[in-house]
């Protein structure tokens, strides 16, 4: 022990601890004193059961589930989508492989359609026969036939449109389970649009000739029925777009 306080028992080496030596208790650690080192090539030993910094978690072992999860509020990396996002408003959802756009329902299909017009051809044309065959006693000559044949169309024909214009239906298309949506959805079929949409019956008032057009048109309207992805006939889309649908 010296006078000015320096001890050379203490530090044997020169008054200097040793390279990696803990200060003992009470003393204070120096300024210019490194921490220890490790050995060359070795890394820093981390705290058990702690992975080290770049090591990837080893194959099999549990990830810790609140950690995979994002914090509330955390958004989605850049390219991640999230699944439980919401579908922004104006923004079109996925529709399914091989799905057609309809206006409010299933299209009906050509049989079920073409049986619906077979029942509204006898309720229809039960008043009309019976206009028929009065005027045809009532006025026996070829003007009174002419005027029968008329009237027993337009007859019909009236049937179709004022049933698609007050009910949005005909009774026979109803028993079926069928309705008639108008151009774009709209609400209400207008006299204009069932006309059009009818017209290959209101031909067969022409005598004769009108028998034969009203014959090719329907035959024409089956073959663009079935081959329309929306069921719409030729008189559909001449109509400006009706659609035939379940419901």
């Amino acid at each position: 022990m010296t006078s000015g306080g320096y001890d050379p028992n203490q530090y044997p080496q020169g008054g200097q601890p040793q390279f990696g030596q803990q200060p003992q208790y009470g003393e204070q650690p120096k300024y210019d004193q490194q921490p220890p080192q490790q050995p060359y090539g070795q890394q820093p030993q981390q705290p058990y059961g702690q992975p080290q910094f770049g090591q990837q978690q080893p194959y099999g072992q549990p990830q810790d589930p609140y950690a995979q999860q994002g914090q509330y509020g955390q958004q989605a990396q850049y390219g991640q989508q999230d699944p439980y996002a919401q579908q922004q408003y104006g923004q079109q959802g996925y529709g399914q492989y091989g799905q057609q756009p309809g206006f409010g329902g299933q299209p009906g299909d050509l049989l079920t359609r073409f049986g619906a017009r077979f029942i509204d051809g006898i309720i229809a044309g039960i008043p009309a026969s019976i206009v028929y065959f009065v005027i045809v006693f009532a006025i026996n000559s070829l003007f009174g036939s002419i005027l029968a044949w008329i009237l027993y169309f337009a007859i019909v024909s009236a049937y179709f449109v004022l049933c698609e214009t007050n009910m949005g239906t005909t009774l026979g298309k109803k028993i079926l389970g069928l309705r008639v949506i108008a151009p774009g959805g709209a609400p209400k079929i207008s006299p204009e649009v069932s006309i059009k949409r009818n017209i290959y019956l209101i031909v067969n008032i022409i005598p004769c000739l009108g028998q034969l057009a009203s014959l090719g048109l329907a035959i024409y309207m089956a073959i663009t029925i079935e081959q329309d992805p929306n069921k719409q006939g030729w008189h559909d889309k001449f109509a400006g777009g009706t659609q035939v649908v379940k419901g």
